[in-house]
């Protein structure tokens, strides 16, 4: 008997149509050490505090779909931009080992226009932990537009505390009423953002614990758990610009994990959590479970709370949920730190946050076995901050008197393509005596370089730093302005390894930084007003043995733009509704997807 051949569905003209598309990803299809997502990126009109705004969400959610990965797996990332301007991911905390291409920020990418979708594919070598990511232009974050990602240990790697019984990622993060676009309108004309109009915990507004601080009612997150189970929370500050302390009402919060360290492990009642930072804590749930209880992110160091509206003076609140529960939460929210002028309580707990040296991570091998205070620093770097001045009329924020413009080309590929003028390396070691400039600068580090970074913050708030492609062990900080005599107090053997730190206002931070990752990496403010401002730099750490010796090739789908533009293939424009379909198709396992594809071309 001749097989009929079944009628071109809808289904098997996509499988058909799009077979092309799914070999020319740039990725290989391996089982076992790659996963696959398709992310798409619109608008969408949401009331997070009763108030209607557009909102940047990920395949229709805000926050975005988890991502979640084991130690040394390929992640193979298709992203749909259907905003009406350009956009890239950055994914805050992933390496990129020896793959700058995949960062996802301006000097490395070309943004993704609207309507075009680009694949990122990177490893998530040699790491562990809790990390997230973003769009990185233009204040999109502050719409949303974010989401969480999850390294897990292999298996043949102990994890320093017992399986838990769940798992939540948790995102706090302050948030305005307004357009990400009306926000870069006020910083575009010389103006400050102001108080933020309330705190989201999860894309979501506060619980009603008070009618008069919480005139209206919204839509607020619960976190649904069994009484006697420990459960490990991942909590990211993904906000604008405000730090937030975390706190859970009547519970511990034992910490273990900071952007994929494990921590010496130690109670909290709170923790101060800034803009872009992200720690992981065990709680167990061992109250009684005849209500539920409060879960809290509330500003912190904000003078001006009792002179602004109701919602400039509301907390996050979300709902921890027993599942035996016979009451709401109530009673007053849990106190935070008693010190609202006051940063010593927050930087001292900050010093006690320290690295599990007897715990491996990514490798069998405990992470104190790199000795990291016996190395001698190659060179020093003191990045100064100042609060916002005028360059050319413009308002502007600085490092070193220094305000980045965004460059057009991006730099990787200028570097590549050998072209000159898009950037300089003639970023300061320190700050020098002269009138603040405009540039696209960056620091010519050297490869297998141990290099000191002290960050000064001469401004009145607290900044955090991110920096790309790496982990740096945060040595030390204090009050006053640094110098050579402060190397005497550095951590020299637990200090914290992670990617972003903290500096309180009128203090230093210092970092150590060991340069084994070639490419151009982002030195930024978190801070997104600031950032948005000019507070970034690229630090440039050139392949020794020359292009594609150490370093990854350029990948095949790489974008063109500013002077390399006539380089870029054109690309058909896709619809959600298509790049719905393309999803469909990326869920399918390759057995599945031949199947359908013989079954249509075959008579």
């Amino acid at each position: 008997m001749r097989l009929s051949r079944l009628p071109p569905t809808p289904t098997v003209l996509l499988c058909a149509a799009s077979l092309f598309v799914l070999f020319s990803l740039p990725f290989s299809l391996s089982a076992n050490t790659s996963v696959y997502y398709y992310l798409e990126i619109y608008y969408k009109v949401l009331s997070p505090l009763g108030v209607p705004q557009q909102v940047i969400t990920v395949n229709g959610t805000i926050p975005g779909p988890l991502i979640t990965t084991t130690t040394n797996w390929d992640v193979v990332i298709n992203v749909l931009n259907d905003l009406n301007e350009p956009l890239l991911l950055t994914w805050d905390g992933m390496q990129h080992r020896r793959n700058s291409w995949q960062d996802g920020v301006l000097g490395t990418n070309c943004p993704i226009p609207p309507g075009w979708n680009w694949t990122y594919q990177f490893q998530a070598k040699d790491q562990i932990g809790s990390f997230f990511y973003f769009p990185s232009l233009g204040l999109q974050r502050a719409a949303g537009g974010f989401g969480g990602i999850t390294v897990n240990n292999r298996n043949t790697v102990p994890v320093p505390f017992a399986q838990p019984d769940g798992d939540f990622t948790v995102f706090i993060g302050d948030w305005y009423t307004k357009n990400h676009t009306d926000l870069r309108k006020l910083l575009d004309e010389g103006k400050e953002l102001g108080l933020p109009d309330g705190v989201l915990i999860n894309g979501k507004g506060p619980y009603r614990y008070n009618s008069t601080m919480v005139p209206v009612i919204v839509d607020y997150e619960t976190i649904n758990v069994e009484p006697g189970k420990t459960y490990r929370i991942r909590v990211h500050n993904i906000g604008t610009s405000t730090s937030l302390n975390f706190r859970i009402q009547n519970h511990n919060l034992l910490l273990v994990e900071a952007e994929g360290t494990y921590t010496i492990q130690q109670n909290f009642t709170n923790l101060d959590i800034h803009v872009g930072q992200s720690y992981s804590f065990l709680v167990t749930m061992d109250q009684n479970a005849s209500t539920d209880y409060y879960i809290v992110a509330s500003a912190r160091f904000v003078n001006e709370l009792d002179e602004q509206p109701a919602w400039a003076r509301v907390t996050g609140v979300a709902i921890l949920h027993y599942s035996n529960s016979k009451g709401v939460a109530s009673g007053p929210l849990p106190d935070p730190p008693n010190d609202i002028y006051y940063t010593s309580y927050s930087m001292n707990q900050a010093k006690t946050i320290k690295m599990n040296t007897s715990a491996g991570a990514a490798r069998p091998n405990p992470q104190g076995s790199f000795h990291y205070g016996s190395i001698n620093v190659t060179h020093t770097y003191l990045i100064s901050s100042v609060p916002p001045l005028y360059i050319n009329d413009k308002r502007r924020s600085t490092l070193n008197g220094i305000s980045f413009i965004p460059p057009e080309t991006p730099l990787r590929l200028a570097d590549l393509h050998e072209l000159k003028g898009v950037y300089a390396l003639d970023f300061p070691s320190r700050p020098k005596n002269r009138d603040p400039r405009l540039g696209r600068s960056a620091i010519n580090a050297s490869y297998k370089g141990f290099i000191e970074i002290v960050f000064q913050n001469n401004d009145t708030k607290i900044h955090t730093y991110h920096l790309d492609g790496y982990a740096f062990f945060v040595v030390g900080m204090d009050y006053g302005e640094w110098s050579k005599s402060n190397r005497a107090s550095y951590n020299k053997w637990d200090a914290i390894s992670r990617t972003t730190t903290q500096v309180y206002p009128g203090a230093w931070t210092a970092v150590l930084v060991s340069l084994d990752n070639v490419g151009i990496w982002n030195l930024r403010s978190e801070n997104l007003d600031r950032w948005y401002l000019g507070e970034e730099l690229y630090v440039r750490v050139a392949d020794p043995g020359g292009y594609n010796r150490t370093e990854m090739m350029v990948p095949d789908n790489v974008l063109y733009c500013g002077l390399l533009s006539a380089l870029q293939r054109a690309q058909t424009p896709h619809t959600r509704s298509s790049a719905s379909s393309l999803r469909v198709l990326m869920s399918l396992n390759f057995a599945t997807i031949l199947v359908l594809v013989l079954l249509a071309i075959i008579p």
